[in-house]
Order: structure tokens, then sequence, then C-alpha cells
């Protein structure tokens, strides 16, 4: 990779980290529904991971900067197996199937979301001009 593609994904990283503490601060420690802010993250991510699906950028570096960087940054792929890893230790079984289903059902339903939410958009700006 070079030089450049490193900056853009350090400098995208940097602001989902910044996101990520932020949603960490203003959440606390509550459990919003059966988990924690785990579940906010990773669903706002996958809402931007959609939203950025519909607008079909090609641009390497906006790459790099959003779903390499940013996205990597912000979401938390291992927070969230090391939660279910925690629930199995804990022999909370169905605790652990509530939650499994609540991330993927929720992240996959933003993600369809913001696919869609875009091209709504997207249309309706063409018709604008």
């Amino acid at each position: 990779m070079e030089l450049d593609g490193v900056i853009y994904t350090l400098v995208g990283s940097t602001f989902g980290l910044i996101l990520r503490l932020f949603i960490n601060s203003i959440t606390g420690r509550q459990n919003l529904f059966v988990s924690n802010n785990i579940l906010i993250v990773n669903v706002l991510a996958s809402l931007f991971l959609g939203i950025f699906e519909g607008l079909n950028i090609t641009n390497k570096n906006l790459i790099l900067f959003f779903l390499v960087g940013f996205l990597g940054c912000l979401s938390t792929f291992s927070s969230f197996i090391y939660q279910l890893f925690n629930l199995i230790q804990k022999r909370k079984y169905l605790r652990l199937l509530i939650y499994y289903v609540e991330v993927l059902l929720l992240s996959f339903l933003c993600f369809c979301l913001g696919y869609f939410i875009t091209l709504i958009w997207i249309e309706w700006i063409k018709n604008i001009y």
C-alpha cells in the first residue's frame, strides 16, 4: 500500500475511534435492549455501510478512508465475539442467542435501510435536476 493510502486509512480510523468513544461516553454501561453499546456501534456502522454502498463510490482513497479506516475502527466485530464468548462462559445461552440474532438482524436491516434510502434519495435528486 502506498503512503497516501496509509494516511487515508489512519485518518479514517481516527474519526471512527472518536465516534466510537463518543458513543461509549454517552451510553455509559447501560444495557440497551439485551446488549450494550456494541449493538449501537455495529448497527450504526451497518447503516453507514449501506449508505456508502448505495452511493457506489469507487474512489480508492475514499474507500480506504471510510470503509477500511472509519468503519473498520467504528465497528466492533471482536467486541461482539468477546461478548458472545462471555455469555457462553456464564452459561447464558438464551441471552447469547437473543444477542446474536439482535446484532445480526438489526445490522442487516440498517444496512438495507441505508442502502435503499440512499438509492431513493439519489433518484429524487436526479428528478429535481
